[in-house]
Protein backbone atom coordinates (compact mmCIF):
# COMPACT_ATOMS: atom_id res chain seq x y z
CA UNK A 1 0.00 0.00 0.00
CA UNK A 2 1.10 3.37 -0.93
CA UNK A 3 -0.33 6.83 -0.66
CA UNK A 4 -0.11 10.02 -2.67
CA UNK A 5 -0.04 13.61 -1.64
CA UNK A 6 0.44 16.89 -2.59
CA UNK A 7 1.83 19.25 0.24
CA UNK A 8 3.01 23.21 1.13
CA UNK A 9 6.17 24.28 2.21
CA UNK A 10 4.54 23.86 6.05
CA UNK A 11 3.13 20.04 4.78
CA UNK A 12 -0.74 21.70 4.73
CA UNK A 13 -2.40 19.81 1.94
CA UNK A 14 -6.23 21.18 2.50
CA UNK A 15 -7.92 24.40 3.74
CA UNK A 16 -12.29 24.13 3.78
CA UNK A 17 -12.35 20.36 2.28
CA UNK A 18 -10.47 21.42 -0.79
CA UNK A 19 -7.16 21.18 -1.88
CA UNK A 20 -4.85 24.08 -1.50
CA UNK A 21 -3.95 24.44 -5.27
CA UNK A 22 -5.05 22.21 -8.41
CA UNK A 23 -1.70 21.62 -10.74
CA UNK A 24 -2.25 20.05 -14.11
CA UNK A 25 0.87 18.23 -13.85
CA UNK A 26 0.43 17.04 -10.54
CA UNK A 27 -2.81 15.94 -11.40
CA UNK A 28 -2.02 14.49 -14.52
CA UNK A 29 0.79 12.24 -12.14
CA UNK A 30 -2.31 11.12 -9.95
CA UNK A 31 -4.04 10.21 -12.39
CA UNK A 32 -1.48 8.26 -14.00
CA UNK A 33 -0.37 6.22 -11.01
CA UNK A 34 -3.99 5.59 -9.67
CA UNK A 35 -5.81 4.69 -13.13
CA UNK A 36 -6.34 0.78 -13.31
CA UNK A 37 -6.08 0.47 -9.06
CA UNK A 38 -6.78 0.42 -5.95
CA UNK A 39 -7.63 4.18 -4.24
CA UNK A 40 -8.84 4.42 -0.32
CA UNK A 41 -10.00 8.18 0.57
CA UNK A 42 -12.71 9.01 3.35
CA UNK A 43 -15.98 10.36 2.55
CA UNK A 44 -15.59 13.76 2.76
CA UNK A 45 -12.35 13.54 0.33
CA UNK A 46 -15.17 12.10 -2.06
CA UNK A 47 -17.09 14.59 -1.97
CA UNK A 48 -14.64 17.08 -2.97
CA UNK A 49 -14.30 15.04 -6.73
CA UNK A 50 -17.21 16.14 -9.50
CA UNK A 51 -20.66 15.00 -8.68
CA UNK A 52 -19.33 13.31 -5.62
CA UNK A 53 -18.77 10.59 -7.68
CA UNK A 54 -15.92 7.59 -7.78
CA UNK A 55 -12.80 8.13 -9.74
CA UNK A 56 -13.26 6.29 -13.25
CA UNK A 57 -11.30 3.41 -14.00
CA UNK A 58 -10.46 2.64 -10.54
CA UNK A 59 -11.51 0.50 -7.46
CA UNK A 60 -12.35 3.26 -5.21
CA UNK A 61 -12.85 2.16 -1.23
CA UNK A 62 -14.66 5.13 0.57
CA UNK A 63 -14.19 4.79 4.64
CA UNK A 64 -16.84 6.79 6.74
CA UNK A 65 -17.90 6.28 10.15
CA UNK A 66 -21.22 6.95 9.09
CA UNK A 67 -22.79 2.74 9.21
CA UNK A 68 -25.40 4.78 6.82
CA UNK A 69 -23.49 6.09 3.81
CA UNK A 70 -23.79 3.89 0.65
CA UNK A 71 -21.98 5.35 -2.50
CA UNK A 72 -22.80 4.07 -6.22
CA UNK A 73 -19.51 2.83 -7.83
CA UNK A 74 -17.77 2.41 -4.81
CA UNK A 75 -17.41 0.01 -1.45
CA UNK A 76 -17.38 1.51 1.74
CA UNK A 77 -15.77 0.28 4.80
CA UNK A 78 -16.13 1.52 8.70
CA UNK A 79 -12.79 0.55 9.65
CA UNK A 80 -9.25 0.16 8.66
CA UNK A 81 -9.62 -3.54 9.19
CA UNK A 82 -12.55 -3.87 6.87
CA UNK A 83 -10.60 -2.17 4.75
CA UNK A 84 -7.67 -4.44 4.81
CA UNK A 85 -9.78 -7.10 4.75
CA UNK A 86 -11.09 -5.89 1.01
CA UNK A 87 -7.41 -5.34 -0.49
CA UNK A 88 -5.96 -8.65 1.19
CA UNK A 89 -6.03 -10.38 -2.04
CA UNK A 90 -5.67 -7.37 -4.25
CA UNK A 91 -2.07 -8.43 -5.52
CA UNK A 92 -2.34 -7.23 -9.05
CA UNK A 93 -2.96 -3.74 -8.62
CA UNK A 94 -1.15 -1.10 -6.87
CA UNK A 95 -2.93 0.47 -3.76
CA UNK A 96 -3.24 3.92 -2.81
CA UNK A 97 -3.95 6.28 -0.16
CA UNK A 98 -5.31 9.53 -1.24
CA UNK A 99 -6.79 11.33 1.48
CA UNK A 100 -7.94 12.84 3.44
CA UNK A 101 -5.85 14.06 6.68
CA UNK A 102 -7.43 11.62 9.40
CA UNK A 103 -7.54 8.56 6.45
CA UNK A 104 -3.83 9.82 5.91
CA UNK A 105 -2.96 9.40 9.15
CA UNK A 106 -4.30 5.93 9.84
CA UNK A 107 -3.21 4.32 7.12
CA UNK A 108 0.53 6.06 7.09
CA UNK A 109 2.46 3.70 9.23
CA UNK A 110 1.14 0.79 6.64
CA UNK A 111 2.30 2.26 3.76
CA UNK A 112 5.50 1.36 2.15
CA UNK A 113 5.79 4.48 -0.19
CA UNK A 114 4.96 7.94 -0.04
CA UNK A 115 4.49 9.61 -3.20
CA UNK A 116 4.74 13.49 -2.04
CA UNK A 117 4.40 16.88 -4.55
CA UNK A 118 5.94 19.39 -2.46
CA UNK A 119 4.57 22.92 -3.67
CA UNK A 120 7.44 25.73 -2.86
CA UNK A 121 4.63 28.08 -1.74
CA UNK A 122 2.58 28.41 2.19
CA UNK A 123 -0.93 28.51 1.95
CA UNK A 124 -3.51 29.19 5.14
CA UNK A 125 -4.29 25.27 5.29
CA UNK A 126 -6.37 23.82 8.24
CA UNK A 127 -5.60 20.40 7.37
CA UNK A 128 -2.02 19.01 7.42
CA UNK A 129 0.21 15.76 6.58
CA UNK A 130 2.84 14.83 8.68
CA UNK A 131 6.59 15.66 7.85
CA UNK A 132 8.38 13.03 6.64
CA UNK A 133 11.73 14.76 6.43
CA UNK A 134 11.58 15.12 10.04
CA UNK A 135 10.29 11.09 10.75
CA UNK A 136 13.30 8.55 10.88
CA UNK A 137 10.96 5.97 9.91
CA UNK A 138 10.84 7.08 6.10
CA UNK A 139 13.62 8.13 3.65
CA UNK A 140 13.68 10.17 0.63
CA UNK A 141 14.46 7.86 -2.48
CA UNK A 142 13.75 9.59 -5.48
CA UNK A 143 13.47 13.65 -6.05
CA UNK A 144 12.89 14.74 -9.86
CA UNK A 145 13.94 18.13 -10.85
CA UNK A 146 11.66 21.43 -9.81
CA UNK A 147 8.91 21.98 -12.46
CA UNK A 148 7.04 25.42 -12.79
CA UNK A 149 3.80 26.19 -13.10
CA UNK A 150 2.08 29.14 -13.27
CA UNK A 151 4.45 30.88 -11.35
CA UNK A 152 4.14 28.12 -8.53
CA UNK A 153 7.43 25.66 -8.34
CA UNK A 154 6.96 22.07 -7.41
CA UNK A 155 8.77 18.72 -7.23
CA UNK A 156 8.27 15.41 -7.13
CA UNK A 157 9.65 13.06 -4.17
CA UNK A 158 9.03 9.24 -2.97
CA UNK A 159 10.06 8.27 0.50
CA UNK A 160 10.53 4.61 1.70
CA UNK A 161 8.88 3.60 5.43
CA UNK A 162 11.16 1.86 6.87
CA UNK A 163 9.22 0.51 9.22
CA UNK A 164 6.71 -0.88 6.38
CA UNK A 165 7.48 -4.94 6.91
CA UNK A 166 7.60 -4.26 10.37
CA UNK A 167 3.86 -2.77 10.75
CA UNK A 168 2.76 -4.92 7.47
CA UNK A 169 3.39 -7.85 9.21
CA UNK A 170 1.32 -6.58 12.38
CA UNK A 171 -1.44 -6.20 10.03
CA UNK A 172 -0.71 -9.15 8.00
CA UNK A 173 -0.51 -7.38 4.83
CA UNK A 174 2.14 -8.19 3.40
Amino acid sequence: MDLIVAVDENWGIGKDGQLLIRLSEDMKRFRKMTIGNVVIMGRKTLQTFPDQKPLPERRNIIMTHNTEYVCLGAEVCHTIQEVLRKIEKERKKQIFIIGGGTIYQQFLPYCERAYVTKIYQTFVADTYFKNLDEDYHWKLIAQEPMKEENGVCYAFFTYQNQQYQQNAAELKIV
